[in-house]
């Protein structure tokens, strides 16, 4: 898998990121490291269980049921492989047509995947740098309904290892909203380096966390942010957001394609808000 995934991320399709000067090193150093985040946190991870004897899913909140073992490494292998689908797409030349630009420079085009579903991919720069986007959108995950009123709550599940994380995700019922109240159950990936961040996802089926009661579960596919710091400023950062989205429920799949861009809008231009106040 490595080499395809290298190829990949070295191979994006986009000018203002194939252009940066050492991005083939950049995402090697970045898959490399993960690799090894990966083998040492086995490692710890069944040293412990053999010294100790104790399960690492004990100490958790009452409300939440620990994951299986099992589930973590599917958890891992899904992010992984939900990155590398991610990626294969935003490398596509072909297809991706232009839908709509601010005054900022913000710009999103759509391409059509087999299915007929859309994606969309948001390209912006940000006042901020590589390492204050990725603590915002990984590290502090749970806190993005302070600044982001389109979600009433994301919970971390499951934590396995630094890179991969297991969510519950509330969006809101306003009347903003066109979608209307979802919940997602999805796996998010990190790959981190200096000068940019991958961050990869997909929804995911668990036994752990069935479907909830009085909610329509969609579901994300595929999808991924490149973050990247500006060659000139490392206080700014280059933004690419792979939308990939089944709203589910009986909406017409074109009030959902008028729909997701602009909720990709308006969600960077709440980041946006947020940022200036650091």
């Amino acid at each position: 898998m490595l080499p395809a995934v290298v190829k990949l991320c070295c191979g994006i399709s986009y000018p203002h990121i194939r252009n940066i000067a050492g991005l083939q090193r950049t995402a090697m150093a970045v898959i490399g490291q993960e690799i090894t985040h990966l083998q040492q946190w086995g490692q710890i991870q069944n040293h412990v269980r053999q010294q100790t004897g104790l399960n690492h899913n004990e100490a958790k909140p009452e409300d939440i049921k620990p994951v299986p073992a099992k589930e973590d490494q599917l958890c891992v292998r899904h992010g992984q492989e939900a990155m590398r689908k991610a990626l294969s797409i935003l490398e596509e030349k072909e297809g991706w047509k232009f839908e709509v630009a601010e005054s900022n420079g913000d710009a999103i085009c759509s391409k059509v995947m087999p299915g007929g579903r859309k994606v969309f991919r948001l390209e912006a720069v940000l006042d901020a740098s590589v390492d204050e986007l990725y603590n915002l959108l990984f590290v502090r995950v749970e806190e993005m309904h302070q600044w982001n009123p389109s979600i009433q709550q994301i919970k971390v599940l499951k934590r396995i290892g630094p890179q991969t994380v297991v969510t519950h995700e509330v969006s809101t019922g306003t009347a903003g909203n066109v979608i209307g109240q979802r919940d997602f159950l999805s796996v998010r990936r990190s790959c981190k380096q200096k000068s940019s961040v991958y961050l990869g996802g997909a929804a995911v089926q668990l036994e752990s966390f069935p479907p909830q009661a009085g909610f329509v579960r969609a579901e994300n596919g595929p999808s991924c942010i490149v973050i990247q710091a500006l060659d000139d400023d490392s206080t700014k950062s280059r933004f690419t957001w792979l939308l990939n989205m089944d709203a589910k429920g009986w909406l017409p799949k074109s009030v959902v394609n008028q729909a997701l861009p602009r909720a990709q809008l308006d969600f960077t231009r709440h980041l946006r808000k947020r940022l200036s106040l650091s």
